[in-house]
Formats: structure tokens, C-alpha cells, sequence
């Protein structure tokens, strides 16, 4: 674990930036820390090319005090317009060497550990993927989930761009993030409270609003539903969903920090591409 000094900063979160859409990274270039100590989480989905995500979090990490990146699924894909071929694992770890490149914090570093305001709290970036336990009413296998969802038209673009090689499955490499992931937050402390940081919820709860419920599958595993509780997460942060908001769970924060695709934010009310404070907690958030 590493420290930094605290101070009257911030912990602040956001994810799904999608920068590949001009409005979005008009958003990036817009974000802006309110004091000197305040700490950024990028809960993935910065954008599909490895040049995109340099930018993005090379803009960001000049500007906060530190900026902690966990990966989304489309920073994983092997997008026909990145030159960047990598699959899997390589491409996954080409990015890692990249955020450590530009000083900014992943899932492989030790957790920093958060001074400032009602610290001190271990920050943890998570890289676990999904294992398709996310099943469909009425589905109890993976293959009768992606029947199904072949069957809606509602297939995530995941089994056609995001490579787990040289796993032989993503549920397997998921399996082995999971075990890693497990041991190293064990590790931590007894006594020292977390802020987990992972793409995919923790828990399945949040998924119950999709418009589109078979999409479940892409988004979590079961292995991770008890460890808001073992890990004594302060709060739980994530993104994918595309839905930015506030839930509870067994006493435990989750918090969607999503920007999400310009023709998703236009529709909202509040403004597009707002850091979500974690802490201190806002006001009204117990």
C-alpha cells in the first residue's frame, strides 16, 4: 500500500467517458479538480483506442493530485480501428504499463491509501470482469443465457471484440482475477475501510432497472456478491450501466459514476460529465 497526505481534497469518481463520441471528450477536456489534494477514480470505459485512452487519462492525471484507473470492457476490446492489436492479457497489461507511464494508478499497484477527509480509507482499482452468473430468468446455463439474448438481439459486443487469450474463456480469466483480486484484499488491514473501484457492480442488484435484463450477463459475477460485507467497503464504485445513481445494500453504498453515450446524457437533467463526489459524502448521502 502506498500513502499520500491528506488535506481538504476530494475523492471524485466518473467513468464511461467514451471519448470516441466529440461531445464526450469535449467533457474530459472540460473536468477540472476544485483543489490541489483532490483524487480522480476512472471506473473504465475511457474509450476503445489505446491513443484515445492515453489522452484521456494523460488530460486527467495533469490535473489531479492522482488519478486511479480500473479497466472497462470496451478499453479490452480489439477494435478494428486501433492499430493496436494486442488480444487479451498482452493488451490489457500494454495498458497497465501505460498508466504507470503517465503516474496514474491501476489494479496492479499497491492501494493508495486516502488522508483526506474521513480517511483514512484504502482505494481499491478491481479488474474482474464477468463470468455470465448474471443469468436471465428461466436460464440456468450460459449457453441457454446467450440463446436467449441472441434471441432479443440484445448481445453485448464483448463476444466479438473482448479476447480473454490466453484463458480460454473470459468466465476463466474472470475466475482468475477474482482469486488474485480475493487474496490481495484480504491482505489489507482488519480494521481499515475500503472504497472498491471496478467497472462491473459487486453486487447483481443494480442490474434490476435494465431496459434490457439479459444483458445481466455482461455485467458482474456472483463470486463478488458478499464482499461489500468482507471487505468493509465505505462505498462501492462502478459504472457500465449507464445509469448514474445512488443505491444502498445492506447498509453499503454503491455508487454509478457513468457519463455514458451523448444520446443518454441529453435526456437527463442535470449536467453531462459530473465528477460524483465518494468523500467526504455529499449532503444528503448518509
Amino acid at each position: 500500500m502506498t500513502s499520500t497526505a491528506g488535506g481538504a481534497g476530494q475523492l471524485l469518481a466518473i467513468s464511461d467517458l467514451h471519448i470516441g463520441y466529440a461531445e464526450n471528450r469535449t467533457l474530459v477536456e472540460a473536468m477540472r479538480p476544485e483543489s490541489d489534494d483532490d483524487w480522480l477514480l476512472v471506473a473504465g470505459d475511457v474509450s476503445e483506442t489505446v491513443s484515445d485512452i492515453r489522452w484521456a487519462l494523460k488530460t486527467l492525471a495533469s490535473r489531479f493530485s492522482k488519478v486511479i484507473w480500473a479497466p472497462g470492457n470496451h478499453e479490452l476490446w480489439t477494435h478494428p480501428k486501433d492499430p493496436v492489436t494486442l488480444r487479451g492479457v498482452a493488451r490489457y497489461e500494454h495498458l497497465v504499463t501505460m498508466c504507470r507511464e503517465l503516474g496514474v494508478t491501476t489494479p496492479e499497484d499497491p492501494y493508495p491509501i486516502w488522508e483526506g477527509p474521513e480517511g483514512p480509507v484504502a482505494v481499491a482499482p478491481l479488474f474482474l470482469l464477468y463470468d455470465y452468473s448474471f443469468l436471465p430468468d428461466g436460464c440456468t446455463t450460459k449457453e441457454q443465457g446467450l440463446e436467449y439474448a441472441h434471441g432479443t438481439g440484445i448481445v453485448c459486443n464483448d463476444e466479438f471484440l473482448l479476447h480473454p487469450d490466453p484463458y480460454p474463456s473470459r468466465e476463466a480469466w474472470c475466475r482468475a482475477r477474482i482469486a488474485e483480486t480475493e487474496r490481495r484484499l484480504a491482505a489489507l488491514p482488519a480494521d481499515l475501510p475500503t472504497v472498491l473501484v471496478n467497472h462491473y457492480p459487486l453486487d447483481r442488484h443494480p442490474c434490476d432497472v435494465l431496459w434490457h435484463p439479459e444483458f445481466a450477463m455482461w455485467c458482474g459475477t456472483e463470486l463478488t456478491a458478499d464482499w461489500h460485507r468482507r471487505f468493509r467497503v465505505e462505498t462501492m464504485v462502478y459504472g457500465h450501466l449507464h445509469i448514474p445513481r445512488t443505491t444502498w445494500h445492506e447498509g453499503v453504498r454503491f455508487e454509478e459514476v457513468s457519463v455514458g453515450y451523448p444520446r443518454e446524457w441529453r435526456k437527463r437533467p442535470q449536467p453531462p460529465g459530473r465528477l460524483r463526489r465518494v468523500l467526504p459524502k455529499e449532503v444528503g448521502v448518509a
